[in-house]
């Protein structure tokens, strides 16, 4: 189609934007009327929009579609949404099963015939840009992971015992002392025959 007024064209409905009702966002132009959030409609202006590729969205709706998800990313002072976004059409992926170490190869002989570096959880190369090392290993940062609970580690919170890794919970409750003056809480006492 011809563009006989000369005019640049909306980013969302693909018609002329005229001098008088334009928006401009990103280098893109759009009509007033279609300056909205592609989620919810609402209208937005320089303070709320929020760009993702040729999409424009509310900062709310940007955040649920594309931000953090997850424990501890609420809406407000102490909620927990478990929203996972359907109504955004948005997938829910699951994260890959925590797996324990099965190739606790650490052989000198194996680095020095060129085979690089294996994770102890995994087994697969573990090249620079990726590596963790905790416990004398070069892990992947995505198995970093403790043995039992799959939390993340840090070399500051990371127990190991017999090759394996774990978080200083899992592993105060797994190997720590048990009896009594051991408790879960403060002051609690537990009885373990």
């Amino acid at each position: 189609m011809p563009n006989w007024g000369g005019g640049k064209k909306c980013g969302v409905c693909q018609k002329t934007v005229y001098f008088a009702e334009e928006v401009q966002c990103e280098g893109s132009s759009f009509h007033k009327s279609c300056f909205l959030c592609m989620v919810c409609k609402k209208n937005l202006d320089s303070t709320t929009v929020a760009v993702h590729g040729e999409e424009i969205y509310c900062r709310s709706c940007y955040g649920k579609k594309y931000g953090p998800k997850g424990y501890g990313y609420g809406q407000g002072a102490g909620t927990l949404s478990t929203d996972k976004g359907q109504s955004l059409g948005i997938q829910h992926e699951e994260a890959p099963s925590h797996r324990p170490t099965t190739n606790p190869n650490t052989s000198k002989f194996a680095q020095k015939m060129g085979v690089s570096e294996r994770c102890p959880r995994c087994g697969q190369a573990v090249y620079a840009a990726e590596k963790v090392i905790g416990a004398g290993k070069s892990w992947h940062k995505s198995c970093f992971r403790c043995a039992k609970c799959g939390k993340g580690l840090e070399s500051t919170t990371l127990a190991d015992k017999e090759g394996e890794i774990y978080c200083k919970g899992c592993y105060a409750k797994n190997f720590g002392p048990k009896g009594f003056g051991f408790g879960q809480g403060a002051g609690a006492l537990v009885h373990s025959e």
